[in-house]
């Protein structure tokens, strides 16, 4: 039987999206998904190193690995950076192999750093985020330089399901950082999932503008195939 991918998100706004990129990588491949918006509320409101949100984490990771029929998850992604942390760790527990899907993102960035300007619309990500590419650096023996890009009004845009002036506002928040910079940046980092297609926009720069669907969900294909 052939494993399922499976994901962990805190809107359904990226289900189409995931399953339409794993198709794309990876056509044919099982995938199943679990949405839980209350995570992403309980981490804005207590942290993710909270013990009861790390815990409603570990029992979404899961739920998100067996509310299926007849199959066999062989991954479960986390699509939240605020939260990403909480299921990398579990990787292995139980036998339950988890990945984040911004991991594959900050890995980029480390290589193309080492001065990153790193932009999320939802100020609990910046920390996890920030840490997470000081991970990937640590790992590669690197030091890196990270400047930090809230958009203003941004996520009241995505609460209202305004999507195109969701991306816009961090597109233009992105441009005026640039311009207003003195020191030059190598890699923009969009730390949200959400945030991906404001990179085709950006894509301009001159620089490369990194999400984390496409090269998160890459290197979880290539890791449950060589499993």
């Amino acid at each position: 039987m052939q494993a399922q991918l499976a994901f962990l998100h805190t809107s359904p706004v990226h289900v189409a999206g995931f399953d339409a990129l794993v198709q794309e990588l990876a056509p044919g491949l099982k995938v199943h998904h679990h949405v839980d918006e209350s995570l992403l509320i309980a981490a804005q409101q207590f942290g993710a190193t909270d013990a009861a949100v790390i815990r409603q984490v570990e029992a979404a990771m899961c739920v998100a690995s067996t509310n299926h029929a007849n199959a066999i998850v062989g991954m479960v992604v986390c699509t939240c950076s605020s939260i990403g942390g909480i299921a990398e760790r579990m990787n292995g527990h139980s036998g339950l192999q988890t990945a984040r899907i911004d991991r594959a993102m900050a890995d980029r960035a480390v290589a193309l750093g080492p001065r990153i300007l790193l932009v999320a619309a939802l100020e609990s990500t910046l920390d996890p985020t920030t840490e997470l590419l000081m991970e990937s650096a640590r790992a590669a023996g690197k030091t890196i330089e990270i400047s930090t890009l809230l958009p203003e009004q941004a996520w009241g845009h995505f609460l209202q399901g305004d999507r195109q002036s969701y991306l816009q506002a961090i597109s233009d928040a992105v441009r005026s950082a640039l311009q207003d910079k003195t020191a030059d940046i190598d890699v923009v980092v969009l730390a949200q999932a959400s945030m991906a297609a404001a990179a085709v926009e950006l894509s301009d720069l001159g620089i490369e503008v990194l999400s984390s669907p496409r090269l998160g969900v890459a290197r979880a294909i290539s890791a449950l195939t060589h499993a």
